[in-house]
């Protein structure tokens, strides 16, 4: 497989030239299925609390093949399940440690990023989020005031009024917007592939070009078995990281849903423009929209823009004709252009790919000491910190399992989310929400009041 034509790709300094590919059986400590953020953040972490352990990482392609290299690049605190949720089933008390621990970790990994000389060009702007309705305007009100009763301080999340919005960034149309702090944006792709290069530094075995074809637990006197079609691996404990690609392992077919999120770059746009619009520090931004858009200023002044609307494909399928979508591409442009009239030259660059969606939306961290499988994903789209996060949870679950520490009380640690529903009905599901979301936008935009579709949308995630 080829790396994707994304424009993060196309700005690597140095060839991607895949490593070797496992042609043997070997023997090691833990064996990591999936050469993503999860994997080599959960590698190095590893490393870092036992240095003699044996690591070996398997990949399909090449390291960052999947959405480690292909995402928006937020480093943020978002998590995929409210805070309502959080508070509902754990209680108040792990909802603020996760939220401490997820703010925390957008600094930590900026940290992390530079005590290993990766150059992902990391800059904490933080997130605006526009509104650019008067509906909008009393959701995110209504939003940051609910947070603040909850325990979010007034310095992590804030309501700028229209002019005092304008002072950090602006979109076309903008009314106000909320502001957080706790996010950075990133290259992508520098980050993934600068990671792995530290991973093999620190001693980590890595084999690319070597598709998993079956993962074997721990059966009575027998280690777990990761195989290839040219080699094996047996392993005290094998972590399963394959994220939007889970579904193609087989008996995983329903574990997560493959959504696509696909993406676009403008030109390098000039100085005057950015005198414009303003994200001098690099914030990242969206709006309050229901089917989900995301940008950032890239370091040469492009404006690199996502959103979802690809429909998800009959029976978790995942094939590389559907990384593109012309129709989508189209809208995206013309929401960009929308956002900012002033926006000069062509879109560049085209590109997408699947991310993993859990039944209930709540990722996970698991591990089964008794199998020797260890698994962590199910991001839906909010990956960048929480693989960081997961991978510190994997390392602590696994070097020292009787400790309970800061990311092992997380309280997706030992989630283990209900499967999907078998076909049609996965396919009716998802597509549904889609179809809702976007209904309940046009409705919005159209008529100026909430659709009964976004209260549709919101039972059918429940």
């Amino acid at each position: 497989m080829q790396p994707p034509a994304s424009l993060w790709w196309s700005q690597l300094t140095s060839p991607v030239t895949p490593r070797r590919s496992l042609d043997t059986h070997i023997d090691v400590d833990v064996c990591i299925v999936g050469g993503g953020y999860t994997g080599l953040w959960t590698a190095r972490e590893l490393k870092r609390r036992e240095p003699n352990l044996r690591i070996a990482v398997l990949e399909k392609s090449v390291c960052g093949f999947g959405a480690s290299g292909r995402n928006g690049g937020w480093v943020s605190a978002l998590f995929p399940v409210s805070d309502e949720q959080i508070s509902r089933d754990y209680g108040s008390e792990l909802l603020s440690h996760q939220r401490s621990v997820l703010q925390q970790s957008v600094q930590n990994l900026g940290n992390s990023l530079a005590s290993d000389a990766i150059d992902a060009e990391y800059r904490r702007g933080g997130t605006l989020t526009f509104a650019r309705s008067e509906l909008q305007v009393s959701r995110l009100q209504s939003a940051v005031q609910s947070a603040h009763e909850s325990g979010v301080g007034i310095s992590d999340l804030m309501w700028l009024e229209k002019d005092q919005a304008r002072e950090r960034g602006h979109l076309h149309g903008s009314l106000g917007a909320t502001y957080t702090p706790h996010c950075a944006r990133v290259h992508p792709a520098k980050l993934v592939r600068g990671l792995s290069d530290v991973c093999e530094a620190l001693g980590v075995q890595i084999f690319e070009n070597s598709a998993v074809t079956r993962i074997v637990p721990r059966m009575r006197t027998h280690q777990p078995e990761v195989i290839t079609p040219q080699g094996s691996i047996h392993a005290e404990f094998v972590v399963r990281a394959t994220e939007g690609f889970t579904s193609t392992l087989a008996g995983e077919r329903r574990t997560v849903a493959p959504i696509y999120s696909l993406m676009i770059a403008s030109e390098p746009q000039s100085e005057e423009f950015w005198s414009e619009v303003g994200f001098s520090k690099y914030e990242t931004f969206a709006d309050d929209r229901h089917l989900i858009i995301y940008g950032q200023r890239t370091d040469d002044n492009r404006i690199a823009f996502g959103g979802r609307g690809s429909p998800y494909h009959f029976g978790s399928t995942i094939e590389e004709r559907f990384d593109s979508n012309h129709k989508v591409f189209s809208e995206l442009e013309k929401t960009l252009r929308e956002l900012f009239p002033t926006l000069r030259g062509e879109i560049t660059h085209q590109w997408g790919g699947p991310l993993g969606m859990p039944r209930d939306l709540m990722p996970s961290v698991t591990i089964d000491y008794e199998s020797g499988i260890a698994t962590a994903g199910g991001y839906t789209g909010d990956g960048v910190t929480l693989s960081y996060v997961a991978g510190n949870a994997l390392a602590d679950l696994l070097t020292k399992p009787t400790v309970t520490t800061e990311f092992t009380r997380l309280p997706f640690v030992q989630h283990h989310s209900k499967k999907w529903e078998i076909e049609p009905f996965r396919w009716l599901g998802v597509n549904a929400g889609l179809a809702l979301a976007k209904r309940a936008d046009h409705v919005e935009h159209r008529k100026g009041f909430a659709s009964k579709a976004s209260s549709l949308l919101e039972r059918l995630l429940r």
